[in-house]
């Protein structure tokens, strides 16, 4: 079927872009402003608006399919490409993207993802949240085609034989309102929560890991006090962004000791902690999440370790995978470019028994959350992400209604 439009609009997500880099260098908060002068590449400030650009592919039948070119929060930082700014790429998209779409005569989703994951234009690459958007139209537009979910053409494609479709367990995620949040995700029952946004040692974390044991101990004594049913039971899933490295200065052993610690406040609960340390590189960052799995596991700990910076690309998630370099690896689903890498990646990590967590990031939008939900329940991810936002409500609802209808239909 032909491709007969794509219409481009500018579009917001559910969140902000930050400065990762000024924050941890301190910046302060002011509200929901950071004080101070941006340090990263293209930012005007330490926070501004999340933007998006909106992809709509018309086929000739008029068959519709969306998509949404959006990035990560902490964009510019961890490896990933620059900020993404629809002002800059909705010119770029009309002259170069635009006129070899309209050319495509699409059948299957795998190959023209492919194509236009992997495209050259003046022999670079397309930025990530471009590749993400592009491919996320053609799945959607070939499921609208064939009058099926998402879910089911990915199944189709990577020839994935289970033929019953299951419910990926939720993660809502907090942002810096670490406490009025949960005590929605507790009404909610969500699977596994809060995130909590760790991401300075002298505000949240504490130089001695305090303050976040303070904050695992509230949230346990608050699910157990205001559970709905008796058997809720969430996983507890922080993300520190490296934090806990700074804390001990990166000693393996002092680290140790902490994560067992923090086990035991959160009993009986599971603790997942994501992003531990960040070395500022990619091989050492691997090396001391796999020595902190290693050990963990030695002492027969029930802490998972969650990878997250520098585990951005599916040759970073074979990579992490291979080596079990964390129980479980963030595939944070914009920085993967093409959603295609998003499926290989969850199914890759499937294969090396490491958990896969279809994640992404609050600055995304609802037309992105809904496809990777799609890609998480056709792939059987271990958990998979609340999005966009960091006030609970939208993105579970978003996420979750998804997940139900796909479920219910694919099903059938």
């Amino acid at each position: 079927m032909k491709i007969k439009k794509v219409l481009l609009t500018e579009s917001y997500t559910g969140f902000f872009f930050d400065d990762q880099q000024a924050i941890k260098n301190g910046a302060l908060n002011d509200g929901l402003f950071y004080l101070g002068k941006p340090v990263l590449e293209g930012f005007t400030a330490i926070r501004q608006k999340g933007e998006a650009i909106s992809i709509q592919i018309i086929l000739e039948d008029g068959t519709v399919g969306y998509g949404d070119c959006a990035a990560v929060q902490y964009s510019g930082m961890g490896g990933r490409d620059p900020l993404f700014l629809a002002k800059d790429y909705i010119p770029f998209l009309e002259k170069e993207i635009v006129p070899l779409l309209l050319k495509e005569d699409l059948k299957e989703f795998k190959p023209l993802a492919e194509k236009y994951d992997r495209i050259l234009v003046n022999g670079t690459r397309l930025h990530t949240a471009i590749r993400y958007g592009i491919t996320q139209a053609i799945l959607s537009v070939t499921a609208n085609l064939y009058k099926v979910t998402m879910a089911e053409i990915v199944r189709k494609e990577y020839h994935i034989e289970d033929s019953i479709y299951k419910p990926v367990p939720v993660f809502t995620q907090s942002g810096d309102d670490r406490y009025t949040n949960v005590d929605k995700m507790i009404m909610k029952e969500a699977d596994v929560l809060p995130h909590a946004l760790i991401n300075n040692v002298d505000t949240k974390l504490g130089r001695k890991g305090e303050k976040l044991m303070d904050y695992i101990k509230w949230l346990h004594d608050r699910i157990l006090s205001h559970k709905v049913s008796e058997n809720y039971s969430p996983i507890l899933h922080i993300d520190v962004y490296g934090t806990i490295g700074i804390a001990f200065d990166n000693d393996i052993n002092k680290m140790i000791d902490y994560m067992l610690i923090l086990e035991k406040v959160a009993y009986p609960f599971i603790l997942r902690i994501e992003g531990p340390i960040d070395t500022g590189h990619r091989e050492t960052t691997m090396l001391f999440l796999k020595d902190l799995t290693d050990r963990l596991n030695q002492v027969k700990s029930t802490v998972e370790v969650v990878a997250d910076e520098w585990c951005n690309t599916l040759e970073d998630v074979k990579y992490f995978a291979e080596n079990q370099a964390g129980h479980m690896l963030q595939i944070k689903t914009p920085d993967l470019g093409g959603v295609n890498n998003i499926i290989e990646s969850i199914l890759y990590c499937n294969q090396y028994g490491v958990g896969s967590y279809c994640g992404g990031t609050c600055n995304e939008t609802n037309i992105s959350a809904e496809v990777t939900t799609n890609i998480a329940i056709a792939c059987s991810a271990k958990q998979c992400l609340a999005k966009p936002g960091m006030g609970v409500d939208a993105g579970y609802m978003i996420v979750k209604n998804e997940m139900n209808r796909v479920l219910a239909r694919a099903n059938k």
